[in-house]
Parts: structure tokens; C-alpha cells; sequence
């Protein structure tokens, strides 16, 4: 696949695509056609098995399952977490996926430096005020900041459902940050 010191700082036996079992290569094979790469975040993940199954379960289900969130919304919390985080990782992949999906380049870049700034509507901006409240000040969370977002047109699933991608993204920035995770050289160059 590639050499895990581009991938992660840590020392992980990232196994070659070969090597990897068949349902395992074939998402890779599926990743490489859709997306021309591997994501980093898989190649490191696919050290363990187990694991990557886990991630790979939640993720597709929370960025692309059934939800009132649509992808552009669930890509612009995962950039406003990865802000508040400062997760280089994720704000070059999710960043470049706001630009591809908005057809907007400033936005993806606006969102990483201060999406309070940025032209959104009173829905995007409840779900990232939202986004940021609930990931730099959790324990401060109250019903008037749920009500918020239900004034802004969000069904308590649709509130649960942003938690969930909030929280997501929350456990992945610490993985990335620890592990030192690169982005792939990719992510920089698309929708530009």
C-alpha cells in the first residue's frame, strides 16, 4: 500500500494491499477507484482488522446512512470539530470534501479558520455552533442549546444523529493527532 511512515509517526505493522484479506482489499480496490487513493486513515486502521471493520462500520453508516443530515452538513461538522481540535488530518480530508460537495472552494477553508465568519444559512449555523459547543465544552451543554437546534428545524433524530457525527469526529481527531497521521497529498489539491 504505501510506507506507514507517511501515513502515521507510529510504528504500526501496516500490512501490503497482498496481504490484506479479500473483502479488505476489495473495499481498498473500491476506495482506489472512487476515490483514486486509499484513505491514510484506512492504511493505518488495517493494522488491525478488527478495528477497521468497527471504523469503517460507523463511519459509512453516520456519513452516509439514512439521516436528516445531508453530506455536505455531516462533511461541514467534521471540519468545525476538526477545528476546534486542530486535526490536520481531518481538516484536509473533510475540507476538501466541503469543497467538492458545496462546489464552493472558500467554504471548505473558511469553515477550518472560523466558520462563524462564513455565509450560512440559520440551519448550518445552529448544527456548527452546535458542532464546536458540544466538542470544546461538553459537560456546559444545556436544553437551551438542544432547543436551539430544534428552532432551527431539527427533529430530536436529526439532533441524535448529529451528536453521533460530532462525537465521531471527536474520537477520530484524537486518534489522527496522536498517531501523527498524514493526509494523503491528494486532499490538497482537490475542487481547486
Amino acid at each position: 500500500m504505501t510506507n506507514n511512515k507517511h501515513v502515521v509517526a507510529l510504528d504500526l505493522p501496516i500490512p501490503e494491499m497482498k496481504d490484506l484479506p479479500d473483502d479488505v482489499r476489495k473495499y481498498f480496490e473500491i476506495c482506489l477507484e472512487k476515490l483514486g487513493m486509499v484513505p491514510n486513515v484506512l492504511t493505518a486502521y488495517s493494522q488491525n482488522l478488527k478495528q477497521l471493520d468497527g471504523f469503517s462500520r460507523l463511519y459509512n453508516e453516520l456519513m452516509m446512512g439514512e439521516s436528516e443530515l445531508s453530506k455536505l452538513e455531516r462533511e461541514m461538522i467534521a471540519v468545525v470539530v476538526s477545528s476546534e481540535n486542530k486535526c490536520f488530518y481531518c481538516l484536509v480530508a473533510h475540507g476538501a470534501a466541503v469543497r467538492v460537495l458545496s462546489g464552493d472552494p472558500m467554504l471548505g477553508e473558511h469553515l477550518v479558520m472560523n466558520y462563524r465568519t462564513a455565509s450560512l444559512d440559520k440551519r448550518q449555523r445552529a448544527m456548527l455552533d452546535f458542532a464546536s459547543h458540544l466538542t470544546s465544552s461538553p459537560a456546559t451543554v444545556t436544553e437551551q442549546q438542544v432547543q436551539a437546534l430544534r428552532d432551527a428545524g431539527f427533529s430530536d433524530s436529526g439532533i441524535w444523529d448529529l451528536s453521533n457525527v460530532i462525537g465521531f469526529y471527536n474520537m477520530s481527531n484524537r486518534v489522527a493527532i496522536a498517531s501523527d497521521m498524514r493526509p494523503n497529498q491528494e486532499y490538497h489539491s482537490q475542487a481547486r
